[in-house]
């Protein structure tokens, strides 16, 4: 008889309506049972729960052969399509992880900052100034336009604006989570039944709408830049029209619109609410914030910044675990947890592991700098690990480090409670539980950067 970890007896609904606050019941769970425990959820296979670094690398010694990622994840995130990195498996998956890693890392990449900056200072002059307002809708926004920019590569100024109102449409929706108390059967057949499609209240009926609705543009877009053969095209469906796998085939219009939708699935909320909370831990931590101005202003590296976006990332992840659906056996600690359970690195867990984070709830960039920043990094988990580490994890910190830059060399943030913000679900994400309120003041003159060209200015907040 295999050795089973423990773990809650409660039943898979009551233990499902506890991850309205997954951090706090993950937490009391690691408290009660130990660094392996199991859990059931409606809907999703028995689970195992890991909260070392050490068990979550055994978890990705798996990926190459014993684990099935994409499998787990197809059933809920339906409109990414057949081929996507989220729900392919094995040779596919693998196909496509070289197809569209060139595009996103090196000199892909390299000339975008500039162009990052310029759409993030677009969003910042909207901001009103002297009165509270949520950073989270800014950030979504400020990401939303790079994806469309810089990932689709999106020229027409008419497609821009509709592309954009209908992303904002799917994401809203595959957000619903009523999508994720629905049963696998049941979703499945609300996404096909026409019957069900005739109900516009329903999430189901929602996510599909609006996904056909981008692809009807998307293709087109596709579609003109074949056409187009732009040979210096520098944006990633650019990158991707070129793209050729071992045997010499390109990728298909479908391949393609399911990795620019995947990009933006994994890019748009995730990137979005790390900068959230980026901005949300500088205002409460002004010594933090101070020294992070300062260093910026010298202008000499950014070791400090990426430290400071490594820390945000560790004691606010993003996204609390990703799971692998186990084909074969495997031992954890001393457990033998069986074929067709999950097995899940649970990052929130493995963030606040004392052993490798003394005074783990402290917020302490000088962690990943100088002698520990080593033993930080081994157990910094915020893009996964393994053969799926997260293929855009590069451009993400690009795109958090430069954001992050522009806005406190424009403007200063207060937050506008004190007390800090607790972190809420929404999706698949840990957010802001008020979105990041702040409020931002134009940036004295006397203390912005000698070499600074001049600014634009605020909108100032409306007379009350």
């Amino acid at each position: 008889m295999s050795l089973l970890p423990p773990g809650s007896r409660q039943p898979a609904l009551l233990q499902t309506m506890r991850m309205r606050d997954p951090v706090h019941y993950f937490a009391s769970l690691r408290r009660r049972y130990g660094p392996v425990f199991r859990m059931k959820l409606i809907g999703f296979p028995p689970q195992v729960v890991v909260s070392t670094a050490e068990l979550a690398a055994k978890i990705y010694s798996t990926d190459g052969d014993g684990n099935r990622a994409g499998a787990l994840r197809a059933g809920y995130v339906p409109w990414l399509g057949d081929y996507s990195l989220f729900t392919n498996d094995g040779e596919p998956w693998w196909r496509h992880r070289k197809l569209l890693s060139p595009a996103l890392h090196g000199r892909s990449i390299a000339s975008y900052p500039d162009l990052i900056a310029e759409i993030a200072a677009e969003d910042i002059r909207t901001w009103p100034l002297g009165r509270p307002f949520a950073l989270q809708e800014h950030m979504q926004a400020i990401t939303l336009e790079i994806t469309l920019r810089l990932v689709f590569g999106i020229r027409d100024v008419t497609q821009l604006a509709r592309l954009r109102a209908l992303l904002l449409a799917l994401s809203k929706a595959s957000g619903s989570p009523l999508l994720f108390l629905m049963p696998a059967r049941l979703r499945a057949w609300a996404e096909k039944s026409p019957l069900a499609m005739r109900v516009p209240v329903l999430p189901t009926t929602r996510t599909m709408k609006a996904s056909a609705a981008v692809d009807e543009i998307l293709f087109a877009e596709i579609a003109r830049r074949r056409d187009e053969e732009d040979s210096g095209a520098t944006d990633v469906l650019g990158r991707l029209l070129k793209a050729r796998d071992d045997q010499g085939r390109a990728m298909s219009d479908q391949e393609i619109r399911d990795e620019l939708l995947t990009l933006l699935e994994a890019g748009l909320e995730t990137t979005a609410t790390g900068l959230s909370w980026a901005f949300e831990r500088l205002m409460r931590s002004p010594e933090i914030l101070r020294r992070l101005q300062e260093e910026l202003e010298r202008g000499e590296d950014d070791s400090y910044l990426e430290a400071v976006v490594k820390e945000v990332l560790r004691l606010r992840p993003v996204i609390t675990g990703s799971g692998r659906l186990l084909d074969k056996p495997l031992r954890l600690d001393g457990y033998e947890i069986p074929a067709g359970w999950v097995a899940i690195p649970m990052f929130s867990l493995i963030h606040q592991d004392s052993e490798a984070y003394p005074d783990p709830e402290e917020f302490r960039p000088e962690r990943f700098l100088g002698e520990g920043a080593q033993a930080a990094q081994k157990s910094f988990l915020p893009f996964g690990g393994g053969r799926r580490y997260c293929v855009g994890a590069q451009l993400a910190m690009m795109e958090m480090k430069v954001i992050i830059r522009e806005v406190l060399r424009r403007v200063e943030l207060t937050a506008a409670d004190p007390a800090p913000e607790a972190q809420r679900m929404w999706h698949v994400t840990l957010v802001p539980g008020k979105r990041a309120v702040a409020v931002a003041r134009e940036r004295p003159l006397d203390r912005a950067p000698l070499n600074e060209e001049p600014r634009c200015p605020v909108h100032p907040a409306p007379s009350e």
